[in-house]
């Protein structure tokens, strides 16, 4: 066990220590030549697609084109180690769930599928076809085709995702829980509503025109550190970036780019923010409607006073629908509670407003500190009602920017892996193949849950991901999955989710993003779709793992064989054999993928139509919606804190710098100063002392809910921070035992992770 270590970090995000940790994790994995010739080979036209997060490639001839969490996926993938059945088969599966996700992370990579045997609680080899004959029995077995449950991570490529949705299509079901169900979900309700596109509008040349960037509940010095290059070109050429933040982020504050020798050789670094408002956790819909009432009142003085208008008249007059009863909502909302529930000041509000009134241009990011509240879809709608006010959207500079995790969860969405199909996408796959597509909306992912708890016997199958660990409410999660039938998991590592048995569990290993796919026509090449609605090519370039691993897409194809014997028009195996055939299908379905394999083969590959950004409104006004929405004061904080005396504190779920997504790379969060542990509760030292506590104690975390359930996340070390009072954060997978199921946002469904009412109590240690 690593020493733990807590102190202040007051160095720059990136510089020397992003370095030293790239090279530390190239060493580690036994790698250190193949390690820096792949790193080489990431984000380039020939290339392969960084398997870490969907943040765009501004330059695809630059030698340096990954970041130190992207190196660090890169290395955990091109490991030395291998996770052999034979190694697995030496512990049980108790034994293995009792270990740490780091452990299970370095176990190495998977090179042989495995089957589960609930005798001796052991993985052990199975061959290829009696695994997916074992998959196509108990799917044909089961009474209606919607008793199967098909999981999509957002790793998953273009071609691999749009075989999965037509495979499960042909089956029968659109049960299609994914990980946009637990991120961005209510990113594209919002803004399909809004502005009738589900996506960002901008592109990454839009970040070298805009006069102002607002960046809303993300930490890109973590989560996307390639964003930082585009932050500090930005704050170099004088772009006003104005943070909202509940905890000060390094990455936020201050970045040394390593790519640049001045930088590095002289020790200076790029102020990026200037301006940042802590505000409380959730706070964001009051401070933007702040704003916006801001705006709205200086441009009602100007206005009487014959000045120039604040807002931008004719925009809203042509492009816009109700304006009116959505300036008068604003108007209407009193000051003492925009105060009070975003927890900043007046003063600080006014001075956001008047950084958005003194900029041209203004794009506005987000992340999952905006998505994962249940006022998330009213958060984001209240954001594009920013940006509409002065016509922020639809032009060189500006507009929206809700900024993805994994590499390709929007492309899966964009490939059809939607539990709710539009009718006219249906009509279209059903005539390219020949079928009649299922009309009746599947599960999404608390859905999911919800039905293997109430229904036993159901199979679930996932195309990667971690789902045990990555969804709400653990201890119910794992009840669910063990109810099942059969669970099967695509995967390249072992993880927490593959020790979740059913009544029957496969693993099967595939081929990971960095490694040459080899198939019947010769070396394939898989697209991607990144945040910003690029889609590009990825060719992996290093030898398999092990002679055995199986593509995604052929994973895919032999179970579609496998399991729709005599029912399938589709030529399976003649797809895979090329995935330029894959890519002609895709452009058969989809319009705006036409001449798809032309295009995509030019370097840096092509950009999707985006009707937003052409203010072309796909809404039911026929224009961009302005929509309303009261401040919240009914949220499960605010009823969770009335009428009990004790401190409830809100608590948000976040990563370390150590880990993306689910996988655990280290022990370590280098910019928040924590070094060797992750049961910790990042506190204000304020709400420490008024605990009767000190930092450095352990204390229990427990959530309050009124469904009767106890949650509880026991051991975590106080660490004092500097973050609004009442307000905590702790790392996930830790702590999401304690969101619960039915907690989730309006209208999206995502789960509330980022605003979980808790109570602190000191840690008993055990006798």
């Amino acid at each position: 066990m690593s020493k733990k270590i807590v102190q202040v970090y007051d160095r720059p995000a990136g510089g020397w220590g992003a370095l030293k940790s790239v090279a530390q994790q190239i060493i580690a994995q036994g790698i250190p030549a193949k390690g820096a010739r792949t790193l080489l080979s990431a984000n380039q036209p020939d290339g392969f697609d960084c398997p870490g997060c969907a943040w765009p490639d501004q330059d695809h001839t630059s030698t340096f084109e990954f970041c130190e969490n992207g190196a660090k996926a890169i290395a955990a993938e091109s490991t030395a180690r291998r996770a052999t059945p034979e190694l697995i088969a030496q512990h049980t599966v108790a034994w293995l769930a009792q270990q740490s996700d780091h452990w299970l992370e370095g176990q190495g990579r998977l090179t042989r599928p495995m089957r589960y045997h609930r005798a001796s609680d052991r993985y052990r080899e199975i061959g290829w076809d009696e695994a997916f004959d074992l998959i196509a029995a108990r799917l044909n077995a089961l009474a209606s085709p919607n008793d199967a449950i098909f999981y999509t991570s957002g790793r998953t490529s273009n071609e691999a995702a749009f075989l999965y949705q037509l495979f499960v299509r042909e089956f029968g079901t659109n049960n299609f829980p994914d990980c946009s169900n637990m991120c961005h979900e209510p990113s594209g309700y919002a803004m399909r509503e809004a502005v009738g596109v589900g996506k960002g509008t901008v592109l990454l040349s839009d970040f070298q025109l805009a006069d102002a960037l607002f960046i809303f509940g993300q930490n890109p010095g973590t989560n996307h550190p390639r964003m930082l290059g585009e932050l500090r070109g930005a704050a170099k050429r004088g772009a006003a970036i104005v943070s909202f933040n509940p905890l000060r982020e390094r990455g936020l504050e201050k970045f040394q780019n390593p790519q640049s020798a001045g930088e590095m050789l002289g020790d200076g670094a790029t102020a990026i923010s200037s301006d940042y408002f802590q505000l409380k956790i959730g706070g964001d819909l009051a401070a933007v409607k702040g704003m916006i009432k801001c705006v709205l009142e200086a441009d009602a003085a100007a206005q009487a006073s014959g000045a120039a208008r604040l807002i931008d008249v004719a925009f809203i007059a042509e492009h816009t629908a109700n304006f009116a009863a959505f300036m008068a909502d604003v108007l209407a909302e009193p000051w003492d509670v925009i105060v009070r529930e975003s927890g900043l000041e007046l003063a600080q509000i006014r001075r956001a407003a008047d950084v958005y009134m003194g900029a041209g241009k203004v794009i506005a990011c987000w992340g999952m500190g905006i998505t994962q509240h249940r006022h998330s879809v009213a958060t984001i709608q209240m954001i594009t009602n920013l940006l509409l006010l002065r016509g922020n959207i639809g032009r060189p500079g500006a507009g929206p920017c809700p900024v993805r995790g994994h590499s390709n969860v929007q492309g899966d969405r964009t490939m059809g892996i939607f539990e709710k199909p539009k009718p006219a996408f249906l009509d279209r796959l059903g005539e390219v193949f020949d079928f009649t597509p299922p009309r009746e909306h599947g599960y999404d992912t608390v859905g999911a849950i919800e039905a293997m708890l109430a229904e036993p016997g159901k199979v679930f199958f996932a195309m990667g991901g971690n789902f045990a660990a990555a969804t709400p409410d653990t201890q119910v999660t794992e009840r669910a999955l063990r109810q099942c039938g059969l669970t099967v998991h695509v995967a390249t590592k072992l993880n927490r989710s593959h020790l979740v048995c059913g009544a029957e569990a496969l693993i099967l290993p595939c081929l990971g993003r960095t490694e040459i796919d080899q198939q019947a026509s010769g070396p394939q090449a898989v697209s991607v779709e990144d945040s910003m609605s690029m889609v590009h090519l990825s060719s992996g370039i290093n030898a398999p793992s092990s002679p055995t691993l199986l593509s995604e897409p052929m994973i895919v194809a032999r179970l579609a064989v496998a399991t729709l014997k005599g029912r399938s028009k589709t030529d399976w195996m003649g797809l895979v054999a090329d995935y330029d055939r894959i890519r002609d299908k895709i452009a058969a379905v989809f319009e705006d993928f036409a001449d798809f394999n032309a295009r995509v083969k030019v370097p840096g590959g092509f950009h999707l139509r985006n009707t937003a950004a052409e203010r072309l409104w796909l809404t039911a006004t026929g224009k961009a919606n302005f929509y309303a929405h009261p401040v919240p004061t009914d949220l499960p904080i605010h009823l969770a804190r009335s009428g009990r005396a004790s401190p409830v504190f809100n608590l948000t779920t976040m990563r370390s710098h150590d880990q993306y997504n689910t996988t655990i790379y280290g022990m370590n969060d280098r910019y928040r100063g924590v070094f060797g542990e992750r049961r910790v509760l990042f506190i204000n030292p304020d709400d420490i002392a008024e605990l009767g506590l000190q930092a450095g104690a352990w204390v229990d975390l427990e959530s309050l809910c009124d469904d009767g359930a106890r949650r509880q996340a026991k051991r975590f070390l106080l660490v004092g921070y500097n973050i609004p009072r009442g307000c905590v954060a702790a790392y996930f997978p830790e702590t999401n035992g304690l969101v619960p199921l039915s907690s989730f946002a309006d209208f999206a469904r995502t789960p509330t992770s980022k605003s979980i009412p808790i109570v602190l109590t000191a840690h008993a240690a055990a006798a």
